[in-house]
């Protein structure tokens, strides 16, 4: 029997609260509906009372969540798209991040963001905003790319005593599937060489993962290794493994789906050249969206986000340097 990505991502959280009685899940239309995109489909009737419908105002769901932290509860929010989290900002960013520094008490809060586009979403339910969350100190932010990481990641989120930003891509909700839950996993801020190679690394996360891997394998058949470095974790960030990788190959891409102004992969980019620009046979490059809110049209979608063959000519050109 497999899972997907999805049911991962219920699985951890019905674990969460069958073993935690301070972990309670709150949000739009989590109860009865089962959330948005079904994630706690059932969950309300398998735990009653702590799977509650929110208000329409992020605002009021964030700060709910920090009052109830606050107290010693457990609380995983789930915002329906990344998007909207923007409204509860000042409640993440200025409270729930901050707490623990101004008063010494923990505020264990799990922020899920279904983030990420999909084929006809549009502008504002398509927004990858890791970086933008990471800038700020005291937020842990996670954007994990398989179904096991969906998984073993949920869970430590949920045990961390600090607020997480859980980046969850909606694109692999069904598309990824996987035989079995992991026992064992990679902590979080500990990034993982999905892919071994000789000639260049390329360094990503979330959905870009797997357009990465399809490069990979596209460039194996020429005779190219492509070495595929998962972050899993953005904040903290695992400059050692990419440092290593680089050491390895001589050749950096970082690919995002974000945005090309600042975030992660301007991130990577900063530390290998500052830490490791000996490492380097060629200049770093990375490769982000285009620099326009996210088009609803497919195939204006499809040229806006790095996909396989983006990623592969801009891999060829780094090869090349």
């Amino acid at each position: 029997m497999s899972l997907t990505y999805l049911e991962a991502i219920r699985e951890a959280q019905a674990r969460a609260l069958k073993e935690d009685p301070r972990v309670f899940i709150y949000g739009q239309d989590v109860a009865a509906f089962g959330g948005a995109f079904k994630a706690t489909k059932n969950l309300a009737l398998e735990f009653p009372g702590r799977v509650v419908d929110a208000p329409i105002s992020e605002d009021a769901i964030v700060g709910l969540a920090v009052g109830a932290a606050i107290e010693g509860m457990r609380p995983i929010i789930e915002i329906q798209f990344a998007d909207f989290s923007t409204t509860g900002f000042n409640q993440i960013v200025n409270h729930a991040a901050t707490t623990f520094w101004r008063t010494s008490v923990p505020l264990p809060i799990t922020i899920r963001l279904p983030s990420g586009g999909t084929s006809g979403s549009g502008p504002f339910h398509s927004q990858t905003l890791e970086g933008l969350y990471a800038t700020y100190p005291g937020l842990i932010v996670l954007t994990p790319a398989t179904v096991e990481d969906a998984y073993s990641m949920l869970l430590e989120a949920v045990a961390i005593d600090d607020p997480v930003i859980f980046c969850e891509h909606k694109l692999l909700y069904y598309h990824l599937k996987a035989d079995s839950l992991p026992t064992e996993a990679l902590p979080v801020g500990k990034a993982r060489i999905a892919r071994a190679g000789r000639d260049m690394s390329i360094v990503t996360y979330s959905a870009m993962l797997h357009e990465a891997l399809a490069v990979a394998d596209e460039l194996a058949a020429e005779g190219t290794e492509i070495e595929v470095v998962d972050l899993r974790s953005v904040k903290p960030l695992d400059t050692d493994t990419i440092m290593a990788s680089v050491a390895r190959t001589g050749r950096l891409l970082c690919v995002g789906e974000s945005w090309p102004w600042g975030g992660v992969t301007a991130e990577v980019l900063a530390r290998v050249a500052s830490e490791g620009l000996d490492l380097l046979d060629a200049p770093p490059q990375r490769l982000n969206a285009k620099d326009t809110p996210v088009p609803y049209h497919p195939n204006l979608w499809a040229a806006h986000r790095p996909t396989a063959r983006s990623i592969a000519t801009a891999a060829r050109r780094v090869l090349r340097t």
